[in-house]
């Protein structure tokens, strides 16, 4: 059995007062006290209700993480609570149990964050992991869940959805309940990928799985490779693998994982 270490954490909302918005939530201030170090997610939608300090406000996540740096989260935390003004605000600081602080971020920032919907430029649609596989097969029609922001650092395409993972099977990089972000078809060599398939004329729970891929090859007397054996492999050592006939059509690789988002 996995054993998860968590830890206390504190949580700022950073708030913003505009004229014509009035006040909003900006961002979220995490901060981990073993390491003192602040964890810093905010807004990206500034253009949407303050165009023409949008410049100036996009740089504020950047001041606070540069400066915690320099002087750590806790004095930086203390700072904001002493010296804000009435238009930019801190909350008080709320704890939290964390394990994984990029995830709890994200969380926290989801939860307290309502930002504005802007499709494959700061957002990507969320499907059911059925329906995420679900879209890509034919005549086949689907519904979007929703939609769910990215971080700022990953590049959107159309190719690209968001699911969240049920099991623990590829604990513990993908944990269970995960929201997970993929990336439709899988160009290339598929050897050590991690990758969403459908099983074809699988149940209705267990249709779709996300595993590493592995397989062996043999080479043919015309001089080109077939697959001898496919194995879709668990990265949790207390699930076993799948093997599957490389000649039998009963599943397909729908796409290729990409990151965690929490």
């Amino acid at each position: 059995m996995s054993v998860l270490t968590t830890q206390n954490a504190r949580y700022m909302i950073l708030t913003l007062e505009l004229p014509d918005a009035g006040r909003m939530n900006a961002g979220v201030l995490l901060e981990d006290p073993s390491t003192d170090r602040l964890w810093v997610r905010l807004r990206r939608d500034w253009v949407e209700f303050a165009p023409e300090e949008a410049e100036v406000l996009a740089a504020i996540e950047y001041d606070l993480t540069s400066k915690a740096q320099e002087i750590g989260a806790t004095q930086l935390l203390g700072y904001l609570e002493d010296t804000l003004s009435n238009t930019l605000q801190v909350s008080d600081r709320r704890e939290v149990v964390v394990e994984d602080f990029e995830r709890a971020l994200g969380r926290l920032y989801r939860e307290h964050v309502q930002s504005t919907v802007r499709p494959f430029a700061t957002h990507l649609p969320r499907y059911s992991l059925a329906v995420a596989a679900g879209k890509f097969l034919e005549n086949q029609e689907v519904s979007e869940e929703g939609w769910e922001e990215a971080p700022s650092d990953l590049r959107l395409t159309p190719e690209l959805f968001v699911a969240r993972i049920a099991g623990r099977s590829m604990e513990p990089k993908i944990p269970d309940g995960s929201l997970c972000v993929f990336r439709q078809g899988v160009t290339g060599s598929r050897q050590g990928r991690l990758v969403l398939v459908e099983q074809l004329g699988g149940g209705a729970n267990d249709r779709y799985t996300v595993k590493r891929y592995a397989s062996q090859k043999a080479l043919r007397e015309d001089g080109t490779w077939s697959h001898e054996k496919i194995t879709l492999e668990p990265l949790n050592p207390e699930f076993e693998s799948w093997t599957l006939d490389p000649e039998e059509e009963r599943f397909r690789v729908v796409a290729e994982f990409v990151r965690v988002l929490d």
